[in-house]
Protein backbone atom coordinates (compact mmCIF):
# COMPACT_ATOMS: atom_id res chain seq x y z
CA UNK A 1 0.00 0.00 0.00
CA UNK A 2 2.89 2.29 1.08
CA UNK A 3 4.68 1.54 -2.46
CA UNK A 4 1.13 2.55 -4.24
CA UNK A 5 1.18 5.85 -2.60
CA UNK A 6 4.78 6.56 -3.14
CA UNK A 7 4.85 5.76 -6.65
CA UNK A 8 1.72 7.99 -7.37
CA UNK A 9 3.26 11.00 -5.24
CA UNK A 10 6.31 10.32 -7.81
CA UNK A 11 4.12 9.82 -10.67
CA UNK A 12 2.30 13.27 -10.12
CA UNK A 13 5.63 15.16 -9.37
CA UNK A 14 7.33 13.91 -12.60
CA UNK A 15 3.79 15.18 -14.63
CA UNK A 16 3.54 18.44 -12.70
CA UNK A 17 7.52 19.08 -13.02
CA UNK A 18 7.56 18.25 -17.08
CA UNK A 19 4.35 20.44 -17.63
CA UNK A 20 6.31 23.34 -15.82
CA UNK A 21 9.54 22.26 -17.27
CA UNK A 22 7.59 22.94 -20.70
CA UNK A 23 5.21 25.85 -20.43
CA UNK A 24 7.95 27.79 -18.57
CA UNK A 25 9.48 31.11 -20.33
CA UNK A 26 12.76 31.31 -18.42
CA UNK A 27 15.69 28.61 -19.06
CA UNK A 28 16.94 28.62 -15.36
CA UNK A 29 13.15 27.06 -14.28
CA UNK A 30 13.01 25.00 -16.80
CA UNK A 31 16.46 23.19 -16.33
CA UNK A 32 15.27 23.40 -12.67
CA UNK A 33 11.91 21.37 -13.41
CA UNK A 34 14.06 18.93 -15.62
CA UNK A 35 16.10 18.46 -12.75
CA UNK A 36 13.23 17.36 -10.61
CA UNK A 37 12.14 15.83 -13.07
CA UNK A 38 15.03 13.21 -13.44
CA UNK A 39 15.18 12.86 -9.35
CA UNK A 40 11.25 11.89 -9.64
CA UNK A 41 12.20 9.08 -12.18
CA UNK A 42 15.30 8.10 -10.01
CA UNK A 43 12.49 7.70 -7.29
CA UNK A 44 10.84 5.23 -9.34
CA UNK A 45 14.08 3.22 -9.93
CA UNK A 46 14.57 2.98 -6.16
CA UNK A 47 11.04 2.06 -5.92
CA UNK A 48 11.55 -1.02 -8.53
CA UNK A 49 14.31 -1.89 -6.73
CA UNK A 50 16.96 -1.05 -9.67
CA UNK A 51 19.42 0.47 -7.46
CA UNK A 52 22.10 0.55 -9.70
CA UNK A 53 20.20 2.92 -12.02
CA UNK A 54 18.61 4.86 -9.37
CA UNK A 55 22.28 5.66 -8.35
CA UNK A 56 23.50 6.33 -12.18
CA UNK A 57 20.60 8.51 -12.97
CA UNK A 58 21.29 10.52 -10.15
CA UNK A 59 24.94 10.84 -10.82
CA UNK A 60 24.62 11.75 -14.84
CA UNK A 61 21.78 13.42 -15.18
CA UNK A 62 21.93 15.84 -11.81
CA UNK A 63 25.33 17.10 -13.41
CA UNK A 64 24.27 16.82 -16.79
CA UNK A 65 21.38 19.28 -15.24
CA UNK A 66 24.10 21.72 -14.24
CA UNK A 67 25.97 21.52 -17.51
CA UNK A 68 22.80 23.00 -18.78
CA UNK A 69 22.67 25.86 -16.46
CA UNK A 70 26.22 26.57 -17.63
CA UNK A 71 25.08 26.60 -21.48
CA UNK A 72 21.98 28.27 -20.40
CA UNK A 73 23.84 30.91 -19.74
CA UNK A 74 26.68 31.24 -21.42
CA UNK A 75 24.42 30.65 -25.36
CA UNK A 76 21.75 32.44 -23.76
CA UNK A 77 23.80 35.44 -22.48
CA UNK A 78 21.07 37.38 -20.50
CA UNK A 79 19.09 36.11 -17.05
CA UNK A 80 15.81 35.55 -16.51
CA UNK A 81 14.74 39.61 -15.87
CA UNK A 82 14.73 40.76 -19.61
CA UNK A 83 11.61 40.75 -21.23
CA UNK A 84 11.27 38.17 -24.07
CA UNK A 85 9.21 38.54 -27.48
CA UNK A 86 5.33 37.71 -27.56
CA UNK A 87 4.12 34.96 -29.79
CA UNK A 88 2.10 35.64 -32.33
CA UNK A 89 -1.60 34.01 -32.54
CA UNK A 90 -0.56 32.02 -35.59
CA UNK A 91 2.47 30.45 -33.64
CA UNK A 92 0.23 30.13 -30.55
CA UNK A 93 -2.71 28.28 -33.02
CA UNK A 94 0.42 26.03 -34.35
CA UNK A 95 1.37 25.09 -31.15
CA UNK A 96 -2.07 23.94 -29.65
CA UNK A 97 -3.44 22.40 -32.98
CA UNK A 98 0.36 20.30 -32.35
CA UNK A 99 -0.30 19.73 -29.01
CA UNK A 100 -3.96 18.71 -29.51
CA UNK A 101 -3.00 16.16 -32.37
CA UNK A 102 0.10 14.85 -30.24
CA UNK A 103 -2.41 14.06 -27.34
CA UNK A 104 -5.06 12.77 -29.86
CA UNK A 105 -1.98 10.10 -30.96
CA UNK A 106 -1.44 9.43 -27.66
CA UNK A 107 -4.84 8.57 -26.53
CA UNK A 108 -5.22 6.42 -29.33
CA UNK A 109 -2.22 3.99 -28.51
CA UNK A 110 -3.49 4.12 -24.80
CA UNK A 111 -6.91 2.99 -25.54
CA UNK A 112 -6.05 0.36 -28.56
CA UNK A 113 -3.33 -1.25 -26.41
CA UNK A 114 -4.42 -4.27 -24.41
CA UNK A 115 -1.62 -3.70 -21.35
CA UNK A 116 -1.52 -7.03 -19.55
CA UNK A 117 -1.43 -7.06 -15.68
CA UNK A 118 2.33 -7.48 -14.34
CA UNK A 119 3.54 -7.77 -10.87
CA UNK A 120 7.25 -6.25 -10.25
CA UNK A 121 9.39 -8.16 -8.37
CA UNK A 122 12.90 -6.16 -6.86
CA UNK A 123 15.36 -7.76 -9.54
CA UNK A 124 18.50 -10.14 -8.34
CA UNK A 125 21.47 -7.62 -8.40
CA UNK A 126 23.85 -10.30 -7.57
CA UNK A 127 23.56 -11.75 -11.08
CA UNK A 128 26.27 -9.79 -12.06
CA UNK A 129 29.32 -8.21 -10.24
CA UNK A 130 30.67 -4.77 -10.50
CA UNK A 131 33.72 -6.48 -11.79
CA UNK A 132 32.40 -8.15 -14.19
CA UNK A 133 30.59 -5.42 -15.37
CA UNK A 134 33.10 -2.70 -15.12
CA UNK A 135 35.68 -5.55 -17.40
CA UNK A 136 32.95 -5.18 -19.58
CA UNK A 137 32.37 -1.80 -20.00
CA UNK A 138 36.14 -1.30 -20.88
CA UNK A 139 36.72 -4.00 -22.92
CA UNK A 140 37.46 -3.43 -26.28
CA UNK A 141 36.13 -6.98 -27.91
CA UNK A 142 33.07 -8.17 -29.37
CA UNK A 143 30.64 -7.45 -26.29
CA UNK A 144 32.64 -4.90 -24.69
CA UNK A 145 31.18 -1.10 -24.65
CA UNK A 146 34.82 1.27 -25.00
CA UNK A 147 34.68 2.47 -28.29
CA UNK A 148 31.19 3.46 -28.47
CA UNK A 149 31.51 5.11 -25.40
CA UNK A 150 34.46 6.78 -26.96
CA UNK A 151 32.94 7.56 -30.11
CA UNK A 152 29.79 9.13 -27.99
CA UNK A 153 31.83 11.26 -26.47
CA UNK A 154 33.90 12.71 -29.08
CA UNK A 155 30.22 13.10 -31.10
CA UNK A 156 29.28 15.02 -27.65
CA UNK A 157 32.54 17.22 -27.80
CA UNK A 158 31.74 18.30 -31.28
CA UNK A 159 28.35 19.08 -30.61
CA UNK A 160 29.55 21.62 -27.59
CA UNK A 161 32.46 23.20 -29.70
CA UNK A 162 30.03 23.35 -32.63
CA UNK A 163 26.96 25.04 -29.99
CA UNK A 164 30.03 27.60 -28.58
CA UNK A 165 30.92 28.63 -32.06
CA UNK A 166 27.46 29.22 -33.56
CA UNK A 167 26.97 31.44 -30.31
CA UNK A 168 30.12 33.33 -30.30
CA UNK A 169 29.40 34.03 -34.01
CA UNK A 170 26.37 36.27 -33.11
Amino acid sequence: MATTIIFFVLAAIILGCALLAVTTKHIMRAATYLLFVLFGTAGLYFLMGYTFLGSVQVMVYAGGVVVLYIFALMLTGRSDNQKEKSMSVAKKMAALIASLCGAAILLFVIISQKFAATVLTAPNEQLTSIQTLGQQIIASDKYGYLLPFEVVSVLLLACIVGGLIIARKR
